[in-house]
């Protein structure tokens, strides 16, 4: 039992953060704190506390506290220790990957626009972020038929003798082989970044006025040319939702019920929206709308290199709201203001933020209760004694043998856990034996999860009969795997959906559900996704083997010797067709290394 009035007497009252652990040494929760004794004794007060906070002090077996200079360090800290040890009962983003750029290269004399996600080491322009993928796919995808800006890799640029796919369907002008002038192409840059920037009417300014020029100077098709990016910007601008004012500006709205929770991001760059995205937080001591915004904040904006917007509005008015702005300025090196009361286009902004979160999570909240009752049906078929709690799933794909890759996929009752799913690109089996092939995806699986790696399965679910069921079986059992219940999910005769047979090890016997069973759905579904994440994988991999150059992967030949090559023969087919003394004679390339790259074509 923790002696909370001995560990109360000890604690000091200035900023720090403190962690709590249970008896099992495991932490419980991180906090920040302006007044450590302060805050800590409110756990441990007689009344006042709600059901879920009590469930968490009960579990208390130590506290340890960390003292800082200010509660922006403690803060600071405080989220930091959150994404490295993710404690149960702290507020849990479960997708923290940074947002998606349009990069528009600056280096070079003939820009190229691309999509891009990551740390900024390039050197360019990086305009957004985007909120999802497909945003920054759209947005590419109009600036391409409007500007005609090139999106081809570096590598593949330098090495064109002739125009691409994109210079005859009209989205680029073919620079690589001079077919527009390095001044024409830098104007279209220029608009690029103009309609990045939210000067849309500015471009059409420019396009109008040269537009006449060119048709005063009978230039009519370049003047054809301008009318069309004219007509394309007039009909994107009646299409957006717009505001007068620019500016960057984030629009959260946060909403809570039955122990779930939603917050909805609009992203606003320029005075556009962009788009939005929702989260769904995991989150144990049954936090307010405001709590919920004061956890998801510096969480969402101070771990990882997410861009921090001046202003962010919210639906909420927060306590901790000039703690929050005071570390977030300090983060993004500019002044960032966290705003409650607004009037007019934000108020709006706000109400549709807002909106869209109690939509979503009553939506999810149905989404749940579906799935909670499919898992409780499998446990009823399974006869198991406690509710399974994760499901793994493995399957594998390729193509009469080619590029093998296995899926494990993951879900809990909470849905999908994407961040716990793994591929495996599989290697040294005989080419097409999904046997062998499922036993090295386990193999490296579950060796993985004996050393700690994860979380093991109450059910491991195998994509398919008897042989892949045996193989499950003999890995673990020479993993010293237990308490991992295996289910086989067969096709059947018919191999249609709603007629799969189900071989329960554990049981030693087979079932066949009726079509319409909610644990059968749940198995489908799962079966599903793993099948959609292996043959996902497979494609990848064996659409970037095919694209590979056979140059690559011989040694000592990297990317400069690789353009030298195809320079000197003006393409790989006739680098196939030279000799060792030909290829030689290539600045930069011995006998040695010629013998070499012939040996490697030519399979000797």
């Amino acid at each position: 039992m923790f002696d909370s009035k001995r560990f109360l007497s000890t604690v000091t009252r200035k900023p720090g953060v403190y962690q709590m652990f249970d008896a099992g040494g495991k932490v419980l929760y991180v906090g920040k704190a302006k007044n450590l004794r302060n805050r800590l004794g409110s756990y441990f007060r007689a009344t006042g506390l709600t059901a879920k906070t009590m469930a968490l002090v009960e579990k208390i077996a130590d506290i340890e506290v960390t003292v800082t200079r200010s509660e922006t360090e403690a803060l600071v800290l405080e989220q930091s220790l959150i994404k490295s040890q993710r404690p149960p009962y702290n507020v849990m983003l479960k997708d923290d990957k940074g947002y998606p750029y349009i990069f528009l290269s600056s280096k070079d004399t003939f820009p190229r626009i691309a999509f891009h996600r990551g740390s900024k080491r390039k050197k360019g322009d990086y305009f957004g972020p985007f909120p999802n993928a497909s945003s920054v796919r759209d947005s590419l995808n109009f600036l391409q038929k409007t500007f005609r800006i090139r999106n081809c890799e570096d590598s593949v640029f330098a090495n064109r003798s002739r125009p691409c796919l994109q210079y005859q369907i009209e989205r680029c002008t073919a620079p690589c082989v001079d077919f527009i002038s390095p001044e024409d192409y830098q104007a279209d840059v220029r608009h690029a970044q103009m309609f990045l920037a939210g000067k849309s009417d500015s471009i059409i300014r420019e396009l109008a006025d040269a537009m006449e020029k060119a048709s005063a100077s009978l230039e009519f098709e370049k003047a054809a040319r301008l009318r069309d990016q004219i007509v394309a910007l007039r009909r994107l601008q009646s299409d957006q939702i717009a505001e007068s004012a620019a500016g960057d500006v984030d629009v959260l709205g946060a909403a809570t019920s039955g122990g779930l929770c939603c917050v909805h991001v609009l992203f606003i760059r320029q005075g556009r929206i962009l788009g939005s995205r929702s989260y769904y937080p995991s989150e144990k001591l049954g936090l307010e709308s405001s709590g919920l915004l004061s956890a998801f904040i510096p969480q969402f904006y101070l771990s990882g290199n997410r861009e921090v917007p001046r202003e962010i509005l919210m639906s909420e008015d927060l306590e901790d709201s000039e703690l929050l702005a005071s570390a977030l300025s300090e983060k993004s090196g500019k002044e960032v203001q966290l705003v409650h009361r607004l009037r007019g286009n934000r108020a709006s902004w706000v109400e549709m933020a807002q909106q869209a979160a109690s939509q979503n999570l009553q939506s999810r909240t149905a989404s749940q209760q579906k799935l909670q009752d499919r898992f409780e049906d499998l446990q009823n078929i399974l006869q198991l004694n406690e509710l399974p709690e994760r499901l793994e799933c493995f399957d594998i794909s390729h193509s009469s043998g080619e590029a093998t890759v296995a899926s494990c996929v993951v879900f809990d009752t909470g849905g999908p856990v994407k961040s716990d799913y793994r591929r495996f690109n599989i290697e040294g089996i005989t080419a097409g034996d999904d046997y062998a092939a499922m036993g090295q995806a386990l193999q490296r699986r579950y060796t993985r999860l004996s050393k700690g790696e994860g979380r093991f399965p109450n059910i491991l679910l195998v994509d398919g009969g008897k042989g892949q069921v045996r193989q499950a079986i003999d890995t673990l059992n020479e993993l010293g795997v237990l308490g991992v219940q295996i289910i086989g999910v067969a096709k059947g005769t018919t191999r249609k959906a709603g007629f799969e047979t189900l071989h329960v090890v554990a049981q030693n016997r087979e079932l066949v559900l009726e079509s319409d069973s909610p644990a059968l759905h749940l198995i489908q579904q799962v079966r599903d996704e793993a099948h959609r994440f292996a043959i996902t994988g497979h494609r990848q991999r064996r659409d970037k083997k095919r694209r590979e150059s056979p140059l690559e992967g011989i040694p000592g030949v990297g990317p400069a010797r690789r353009r030298a090559l195809l320079h000197h023969f003006g393409g790989l087919q006739e680098v196939m067709r030279a000799s060792v003394n030909q290829i030689a004679s290539v600045e930069g390339v011995s006998s040695k290394l010629a013998q070499e790259i012939y040996s490697s074509l030519h399979n000797e």
